[in-house]
């Protein structure tokens, strides 16, 4: 526990819709800003679902004009680009993004674009000129399909080049937050079981890496404990019961939610710094890289933390989730810590997360991760890791 409030400042935040049922308030939200939608949708689970009928038939009844794009995979600077010149000159009033964090992070950028008209590479953090966004971005509207990413509460919108010299980076500013989001656990049913257990290890990972962040505050930890409670209660539940689960549904929508709001907030920490550069040089999704590189990296920081410093108020904090999570008293730190990495290596066998290698990752090619993992997560983490602790998380997911 803080001993005293230190200070803290809070980013801007959407306006939140949350709960069952809100996804037909939309076409009411969308109409306050005007008649012309950009629709960024994912590839095939929104567009089939009895929620995309009910959608069709509002767009129709109120007359929106409406265009649509579709994201396939992470998203591209290259997608953002195509979309914006191809939108430059429509009346776009709002920009639509419903799906999972691909989609919303898509749709983020492009509302972003739409009356600039210049390359998002020129706004990316660490591989362009990162110039000053002015603006004005379109009004968003952002609508998650999955529990994980939290993307619908941030600023950042990432976008990601594959290959050796690939990246994974951000174009980050306060005027891409959503003016909305409308968060419906419904939304989740027709999610398959692998995007279940990826995205809902991404919440898991965003609440614990939050919360012993080294920007973490009260306010912020007040909706960690919240949201570890909820993913407690809810990630298996919802896995095990192929997202039919209602309340289950309820508990990790609002999980994701949470951490969302958390990592804009507080920064995140060793595994999301490895999951940028895994993402970019390795066809693995951001989901399964943090779900299976999560009990590995906290077991890491807590040895180091042991090791190099053992006065770290992060090791009461990982005692404090380890406490949460098994809704149990430890009768010591040791013991705490010890049964937090029993708990996520099971959850991580239980969800059937894959190793590295399964996507091609090799021992020859760490030190090329290892030497681009150093970004904004890292220097959130609650301890700098050295080169060779980052390759013994690797090397133990291999």
């Amino acid at each position: 526990m803080l001993s005293s409030f230190q200070g803290f400042a809070i980013a801007r935040l959407p306006r939140i819709h949350f709960g069952r049922g809100v996804f037909s308030d939309i076409p009411r939200c969308i109409a306050s800003h005007g008649r012309h939608v950009l629709l960024v949708t994912g590839a095939n689970s929104f567009p089939s679902s009895r929620h995309w009928e009910q959608l069709e038939a509002a767009f129709a009844e109120m007359e929106f004009v409406w265009h649509s794009v579709n994201v396939v995979g992470e998203p591209s600077p290259e997608l953002v680009d195509r979309t914006v010149q191809r939108f430059l000159h429509e009346p776009i009033d709002v920009v639509l993004g419903i799906g999972g964090g691909s989609a919303l992070d898509a749709a983020k950028a492009i509302a972003g674009l739409l009356r600039v008209g210049d390359s998002v590479m020129d706004y990316l953090e660490g591989v362009g000129p990162e110039r000053e966004y002015i603006g004005p971005a379109v009004p968003f509207i952002a609508v998650p399909t999955t529990a994980g990413t939290g993307s619908e509460a941030t600023k950042n919108a990432v976008l990601s080049r594959s290959g050796t010299d690939g990246f994974k980076k951000s174009f980050r500013d306060d005027q891409l937050v959503a003016e909305h989001a409308f968060v419906d656990p419904d939304l989740l049913a027709t999610c398959p079981p692998t995007v279940i257990a990826a995205n809902g290890m991404d919440a898991l990972t965003q609440l614990i890496e939050s919360y012993v962040s080294l920007k973490a505050n009260p306010f912020n930890d007040a909706l960690g404990v919240s949201g570890l409670r909820a993913a407690r209660d809810g990630l298996l539940p919802l896995y095990d019961s192929g997202g039919e689960d209602a309340d289950a549904r309820d508990r990790m929508a609002y999980a994701s939610l949470l951490s969302g709001i958390n990592l804009a907030q507080t920064g995140l920490g060793s595994v999301h710094g490895l999951a940028a550069p895994m993402g970019a040089f390795y066809p693995i999704p951001h989901g399964v890289v943090c779900g299976t590189l999560l009990a590995a990296a906290t077991e890491r920081n807590i040895l180091s933390m042991l090791e190099r410093e053992p006065e770290n108020p992060a090791l009461d904090r990982y005692a404090r989730v380890s406490e949460i999570l098994w809704r149990k008293r430890w009768r010591e730190k040791g013991l705490a810590w010890e049964k937090l990495i029993e708990l996520l290596t099971d959850w991580t066998a239980h969800l059937r997360l894959p190793r590295l290698s399964a996507f091609g990752v090799k021992r020859d090619g760490l030190a090329h991760v290892i030497n681009h993992s150093r970004g904004s997560s890292m220097r959130t983490n609650p301890i700098r890791l050295l080169d060779d602790e980052i390759r013994q998380v690797l090397e133990k997911r291999l």
